[in-house]
This record gives C-alpha cells, sequence and structure tokens, in this order.
C-alpha cells in the first residue's frame, strides 16, 4: 500500500479508534503462553485468566466442549488450562477478543460463516505448513485466524458501503477482495493493515494480513502470505467460504501463491494438494464444532 492509498484510506476509515483495542490482560498472557512448555507457569497463567470473567467463561466453555470432552465435567479456571494446553489456550483467547469485534448492528455476513472461514484458514494454513515444513508453524496459524480481520473494519465503519461490496460478490460471484476493489476502491486487505498497526501486531503478521490477496507483492520471505492464500483459496472452494459460490477454476501447481512456496519449500511437488483437500473436508465439522463451541452465548 502506497503513500497516496494509506493517506486516503485512513480519511475514509477516520475513527479507527472506534475498533475495540487489545484487552490489557491479552498481551502478559500471550508471553506467558509463548515460553517453552517447561517454562510455563500454570499458576500464573490460571491468575491471568480468572482477572478476565469473559475469557475465564470461554476457556471453561471450550474445555467442557465436544472438541475437548473428559470424563467429568471441568469446573475450575486450572483444569481448563491444564486441559487445553498453551497451544490451543492462544487460540481461545484471540477467539474471545475478536469475537466482540463482530459489528452490533446486522451486517451481511452471517458471523458464525465469518468465523468458521477464519478458523478455517487458520487451521488449513497450519497443517498446509505442517506439512511442507515451513518455519513458524504457530504464527501461521495466528496469520490464518486475522487474515479478515480488515472486513470487521469495513463492516463497522462503512457499512453501507461494505453491504454494497457484499450484495456486488453474490450477484457477480466473485470474491469479496474484488468486489471491494470496485466498490470502495480498497479492501479488507488495506483496511485490516491498519488495524494490525493500531493493535501493535509483528510486521510479519502485518503483511499476511495486507497480501494475502496478492503474496507476490509481500515483502521478502512471502512464504507465510502464499501459505495463507492457498488455505483461503481451499476454505472458499470446499464449502468453508462466505456462504456463496464463487466463479473459480484454480489449478494449485500454477497459482502464484504455489509457485511462491516452491521457492521456500524445494520439495513441494511431492506434496498431494488432492489427498489434503479430502482431509479438508473430514475436519469441515470440527472446524464447525470448534467455532459453536468458541462463540456460543
Amino acid at each position: 500500500m502506497n503513500a497516496a492509498v494509506d493517506e486516503a484510506l485512513r480519511a475514509r476509515v477516520k475513527n479507527l479508534e472506534a475498533m475495540p483495542a487489545m484487552p490489557a490482560i491479552l498481551a502478559p498472557l500471550l508471553r506467558c503462553l509463548e515460553l517453552p512448555p517447561d517454562q510455563i507457569e500454570v499458576e500464573k497463567v490460571t491468575e491471568l485468566i480468572s482477572c478476565d470473567k469473559s475469557i475465564a467463561a470461554q476457556c471453561l466453555r471450550m474445555a467442557n466442549s465436544a472438541l475437548f470432552s473428559r470424563r467429568g465435567a471441568i469446573e475450575t479456571i486450572r483444569g481448563a488450562v491444564v486441559a487445553l494446553g498453551a497451544r490451543r489456550l492462544r487460540d481461545i483467547l484471540w477467539s474471545s477478543f475478536l469475537i466482540q469485534m463482530a459489528p452490533k448492528a446486522q451486517w451481511p455476513i452471517n458471523p458464525m460463516t465469518f468465523w468458521e472461514h477464519s478458523f478455517g484458514v487458520a487451521l488449513v494454513s497450519q497443517q498446509l505448513a505442517k506439512k511442507v515444513a515451513l518455519p513458524e508453524v504457530e504464527k501461521v496459524y495466528l496469520c490464518g485466524l486475522l487474515h479478515d480481520i480488515g472486513e470487521l473494519v469495513n463492516a463497522t465503519l462503512l457499512p453501507e458501503e461494505f453491504h454494497n461490496a457484499v450484495e456486488y460478490a453474490v450477484k457477480h460471484s466473485i470474491s469479496l477482495y474484488e468486489a471491494e476493489k470496485e466498490i470502495l476502491g480498497f479492501t479488507h486487505c488495506d483496511s485490516g493493515k491498519l488495524l494490525g498497526d493500531y493493535w501493535n501486531l509483528s510486521s510479519d503478521i502485518q503483511n499476511v494480513i495486507e497480501f494475502h490477496h496478492t503474496p507476490a507483492e509481500a515483502p521478502p520471505p512471502p512464504a507465510l502470505a502464499a501459505a495463507v492464500n492457498l488455505a483461503d483459496l481451499l476454505c472458499r472452494l470446499r464449502g468453508m467460504g462466505y456462504g456463496y459460490d464463487e466463479l473459480r477454476e484454480i489449478e494449485f501447481s500454477e497459482a502464484p501463491a504455489w509457485l511462491l512456496l516452491a521457492k521456500a519449500v524445494p520439495h513441494l511437488e511431492k506434496f498431494d494438494v488432492a489427498r489434503f483437500t479430502m482431509e479438508l473436508d473430514a475436519e469441515a465439522e470440527e472446524i464447525h464444532e470448534l467455532v459453536a463451541a468458541a462463540f456460543q452465548t
């Protein structure tokens, strides 16, 4: 995004400060959970989670959901921390915060559909990164989870224009990214980058948010943006998009993101895309259950 586009976008999205700031408890909790497993202090994590009733309730709901079923009900925050583990706790902390960002007024995307897509891209990005041996697998998950946060910005601060963009996308069976360019003159990639900057997210995560539709333009190394781009395409083509069909045919071996990833992963030609998509179909129900458990009220 060049300076002129950035200035014009900031002028349109002038109320960015109206978007939720990160809860004060989130940053220290994430720092605790990013330590090596043998250095994580369960008691400290439990104490921090207990300070936020919303996060504490979310952790208890998830620990007692079908995805993490145990022989007996988990009734304490400490029990939930132990049952869920550090990696899943990080996911829940982010999801607990992000659900608060859903626009209060009715918006043109079903919230459950939006979060199923976001979780789907996060999980598929992570699995893809594992299978092709990309580094920073955990960061790939977070990049996938946050890749479309700009849509929340557009829906909250420009509700009428965003509604028109969604209608245009459905009518013409094109991606929301393409429709936003046509209707708004900018996309959720641009507004998402501004929100990432406002939240002080790391530059590599901001780059994925900004370039997940155009990974060839991402600053080097572009592998993170390429992995999220492919996961996004897979989810949209396998029934975890935004509830409408896109007229799109893709040969993954020729996709720009695939070619970028091939430079970072020399053995990528051995990767079985067909088998991977079949596994994705099998896990779609798990993703649906995860979203239902994470965002039930």
